[in-house]
């Protein structure tokens, strides 16, 4: 019982960290105009790596006497791929995203990655899409619409609104492709090692794109904007990740599955309460359909894992 609370505590905690993540990008675009995604997402990355470095020692700490599963060279092209598609592209869409689109628009865009994965599985994997996922996904998208539809009424920019959110769609179509492909080798060399590896590599892609694009001069920014690149860095990034696979060592996916289904209302509650963004009850409808078309296909998931 000490570990379902334990476990429980740090999943929501997880989810506060990861819904603060459009807070802090919005408040750092906020605090300096012509501040960019390839620009944010290096400082992003610059103050997240010592904590991907202490994973990879981690790893190895807890693997003690035994001997990682070594990759083979098949495996290293698999991460070089998924390192750039999953972590490298699927942020900096996101983030490029973010200078056009509400914080709570962006989390319900991401949330509906699992739908993607169904889609991609069915396209390219002949995997039999039941009535209830179809339902599934006729109910979460038709929840991103009402949301979507709440974004257009208060927008002054459509052309923008629109920009923003196919850079967010194609976030959470990339990231569908990283979980698909990446899901075996993840169990076989441990989440863990996968993950810090994956951000290691996708560091260095953020970094090359930076110094190929931008000038050293681009760094030269207020120091609210390192604030809030270091509060991404940790409180968004590194401590959040290790949160959540706490909270699947102890509560396991299913419940820490239903923990995270929190995520988009705390990003919502963010937003309204940092960002002075509007809530309406079209925006909540949309919010819960999103919610529950997801649930649908998690849950599914779930039963399908435990026969």
């Amino acid at each position: 019982m000490k570990h379902l609370s334990t476990g429980a505590w740090l999943a929501i905690l997880a989810q506060f960290g990861f819904g603060a993540k459009a807070i802090f990008i919005k408040l750092a675009y906020a605090a300096h105009s012509t501040l960019d995604a390839v620009t944010l997402l290096a400082l992003r990355m610059i103050f997240s790596l010592p904590f991907f470095l202490l994973m990879v020692w981690w790893a190895r700490r807890q693997a003690g006497d035994t001997p990682a599963a070594p990759l083979t060279k098949r495996d290293w092209w698999l991460v070089l791929f998924l390192a750039f598609v999953g972590y490298y592209l699927s942020s900096f869409l996101d983030f490029w995203g973010l200078q056009y689109i509400t914080a709570a628009l962006e989390r319900l865009i991401l949330f509906t990655n699992p739908t993607f994965v169904v889609l991609l599985s069915a396209l390219f994997l002949s995997v039999r899409i039941t009535r209830r996922v179809a339902l599934a996904l006729v109910v979460s998208y038709a929840g991103l619409v009402l949301a979507y539809w709440h974004d257009l009424r208060i927008t002054d920019d459509t052309g923008a609104l629109v920009k923003g959110t196919l850079l967010v769609l194609g976030a959470a179509l990339t990231y569908a492709i990283y979980l698909l492909l990446g899901g075996q080798l993840t169990k076989r060399i441990g989440s863990t090692r996968f993950t810090a590896y994956m951000m290691l590599i996708a560091t260095v892609f953020v970094l090359a794109q930076f110094f190929a694009i931008r000038p050293l001069s681009a760094l030269d920014l207020p120091m609210q904007v390192y604030v809030y690149c270091v509060g991404l860095a940790v409180f968004s990034t590194a401590a959040p990740v290790w949160m959540m696979a706490e909270a699947l060592k102890r509560l396991g996916a299913n419940d820490a599955s239903m923990i995270g289904s929190v995520g988009p209302i705390v990003t919502i509650g963010l937003g309204v309460v940092f960002l002075g963004e509007s809530i309406s009850l079209l925006q909540m409808l949309g919010a819960a359909l999103v919610l529950l078309g997801v649930s649908l296909i998690s849950m599914r998931r779930t039963v399908k894992k435990s026969i």
